[in-house]
């Protein structure tokens, strides 16, 4: 999918800047961020899954930033190449829903050290994006 083709399906619509779910947004990414980092080491599939969803969280922020609402995740990736200009963020980004939908739809296991990767992976595209709305 392109940036072309998600606006012409509706799949992310022009959006009025909506401050307070901006704000609102950041705040719930936030909140997760904290929930993840109280998980033992052990339940990495719940640190995955919370990591995941503040970096989506973030990325919402910025799309309305931008004057955009996205309706749903793999939207992100071409919005980031396109209108953003991070090729590397969106590939990295497209790899992580990957992962994510895989845990979450069809039961994929992820060994320790695969896991140690994704949360670096996660903690640095949150670093970028957290970076990117204080600007």
């Amino acid at each position: 999918m392109d940036w072309k083709a998600g606006v012409k399906t509706r799949t992310a619509k022009e959006a009025k800047q909506d401050l307070n779910l901006i704000q609102s947004t950041k705040e719930i990414a936030d909140i997760k961020i904290t929930s993840a980092n109280f998980l033992p080491k052990e339940l990495f599939i719940g640190k995955i899954t919370l990591l995941y969803d503040a970096l989506r969280e973030y990325l919402e922020s910025i799309a309305l930033t931008h004057g955009y609402k996205i309706y749903n995740h793999e939207c992100y990736t071409p919005f980031l190449k396109e209108v953003l200009h991070l090729p590397r963020e969106a590939d990295l980004f497209d790899k992580l829903r990957k992962v994510r939908n895989a845990i979450n739809y069809y039961g994929r296991k992820v060994s320790k050290e695969e896991a140690e990767n994704i949360l670096k992976d996660l903690v640095y595209l949150i670093g970028i994006f957290k970076k990117k709305l204080k600007k």
